[in-house]
């Protein structure tokens, strides 16, 4: 076996011997790239599958954590910057237990924990600044299991009760909240939490919470979303509408003049207050019979008496009234009808239009072609527009300016031809370089195969050498007597493997060239030779 392993590593240096310097340099680099790739290859197949063991640790925590794994002699990575702490996948649940056997993490004293250390002794502020903390750490824990929210902490002001007070004050609440990475509240979840934490404190309202983030934005103050608040959502629906409102009509011109043709711009006042009107009415019919009738009639008639008086001012007597027929009548009548009584309440909703104007800006260098009247009809109608309301609309043409749309068209167009010449290049010369290998790597295969057939008819002998060496100093001989001129024939000293029939001469001179310039058929006849001599050696 060792013998077989010498004469391999033998052969396979002089087989490199026998390579040329190209061939040579061409082996070495191979050798050396497979070496580094099966180096990788091997660090990365032995490199084990690391998953998570914890995260979202404090620095203590972490800190804790990795001296015992250092301890342990455990491969461990850090990542999310020291909070996340990751192990060789298959010993996760094995170090968890082991962790949690060691108390860690330990985490932070948060919630209503905090109230199992009060002793008996604990004063009534302690108790009560114990509850405002372990309140405060049962929120933020909530609202941290929210979808997006990373972080949270909740500062709550709570009043203290006063029984002789006359004014109660009410509590109120501020929540800092961290959103993963490109994540954002919506107006959902930033109301939720407002509404959380406003249901979870007695006494506290809504608009007593203010939300905001880790960036400093205001997310919600006086119980409703700072787009709501600051009255970002009105505008954005007016936004919204006008943009609609300004696609459709541009849309429906670009069909007339042509795309880039028109340009269109919409201003709507729209009334976002909640107006709610009630109106009754009251109606009879008078072919209907009333539901209940009352009359009443009061006459009198006879003669008057004489009107006695006392004595005025003075002595003097009052006159008395003159005998005279009275006659008195009164009639009464109540009819109650029967009334139709309709009440109505109508509540209009918020986004109603109060105002609306829209200007319409048409190129000159088609608009000759175009009827600005029917346009203006057009536009009036798909936009509704209300002249009682105040609605406006204008219609104008004036020639567009293209230059820099050209100019954005042309860059477009040579970026996306440069960008396709890159391409091409770099297709070609990746293509190139392939070709360019496999051709190296033939022609070395090509090289080494004819060098090693070469090398292997080249290779005689000591014998064989030795033969055809007698034959070499045989032909010089025989040419050179046959130069002196003599006329008998000689035999050669070569042995038997040297025959010389008719043609001598050209014999001669055949043997002689094929001796020089094919060396390695030669050698291979010599074998020949040699093999068939043993046989008849044996026999």
């Amino acid at each position: 076996m060792v013998d077989r392993l010498k004469r391999a590593l033998r052969r396979g240096v002089e087989g490199f011997k026998a390579f040329s310097p190209g061939q040579k340099a061409v082996i070495v680099i191979a050798v050396l790239a497979l070496a580094v790739g099966g180096y990788f290859f091997a660090t990365w197949a032995s490199k084990p599958t690391m998953a998570a063991l914890f995260s979202n640790l404090s620095p203590t925590d972490a800190s804790a954590i990795v001296e015992d794994l250092g301890a342990a002699n455990v491969q461990y990575e850090l990542a999310d910057g020291g909070a996340t702490i990751m192990v060789p996948r298959d010993q996760v649940y094995e170090l968890r237990i082991q962790m949690a056997g060691q108390g860690l993490p330990a985490g932070e004293d948060t919630g209503y924990s905090l109230l199992d250390k009060q002793g008996v002794t604990t004063s009534e502020f302690m108790q009560h600044v114990s509850y405002q903390r372990a309140l405060e750490g049962e929120l933020a824990s909530t609202i941290k299991s929210i979808d997006g929210v990373e972080a949270a902490t909740v500062h709550l002001a709570l009043p203290q009760k006063d029984v002789f007070a006359d004014d109660e004050q009410r509590p109120t609440a501020s929540v800092l909240v961290k959103t993963a990475a490109g994540k954002d509240l919506t107006d959902s979840q930033v109301q939720a939490i407002v509404n959380l934490v406003s249901s979870s404190v007695e006494g506290m309202d809504a608009k007593d919470v203010t939300l905001a983030g880790a960036d400093g934005a205001v997310l919600a103050k006086g119980g409703q979303t700072t787009t709501a608040a600051g009255g970002d959502a009105s505008t954005k629906q007016t936004v919204a509408f006008e943009n609609k409102m300004q696609d459709s009509i541009r849309s429906m011109l670009e069909q007339v003049v042509g795309k880039g043709k028109a340009a269109v711009t919409v201003t709507a006042d729209l009334d976002y207050d909640n107006t709610e009107t009630k109106t009754q009415s009251y109606n009879s019919d008078a072919n209907t019979a009333p539901l209940a009738e009352s009359q009443k009639t009061e006459t009198f008639s006879g003669n008057g008496t004489a009107v006695g008086g006392v004595l005025g001012p003075d002595n003097i007597q009052v006159p008395s009234g003159q005998n005279g027929t009275n006659s008195y009548e009164n009639s009464t009548t109540t009819r109650n009808n029967a009334v139709n009584s309709v009440t109505e309440t109508r509540q209009s909703a918020p986004g109603t239009i109060r105002r609306m104007g829209i200007a319409v800006l048409l190129d000159s260098s088609v608009a000759a072609s175009a009827n600005t009247a029917q346009i203006q009809t057009l536009v009036q109608s798909a936009a509704a527009l209300d002249a009682t309301r105040g609605d406006s609309l204008a219609v104008t043409a004036l020639p567009f300016d293209t230059t820099a749309a050209t100019e954005a068209a042309k860059e477009l167009a040579a970026s996306q031809a440069a960008e396709r010449q890159a391409q091409l290049m770099s297709t070609i010369k990746s293509g190139a370089a392939i070709g360019l290998i496999a051709l190296l790597m033939l022609i070395a295969a090509f090289v080494s195969r004819r060098n090693r057939k070469r090398q292997q008819r080249s290779t005689l002998t000591p014998s064989e050498r030795l033969q055809l060496e007698e034959m070499q100093a045989a032909l010089e001989r025989e040419r050179t007597r046959e130069l002196e001129g003599a006329n008998a024939p000689q035999a050669l000293e070569a042995g038997p493997t040297t025959r010389l029939g008719p043609d001598k001469e050209t014999r001669q001179r055949d043997i002689a060239a094929m001796v020089e310039t094919q060396p390695e058929e030669v050698a291979q006849l010599l074998r020949s030779w040699l093999g068939d001599r043993r046989e008849s050696a044996r026999r």
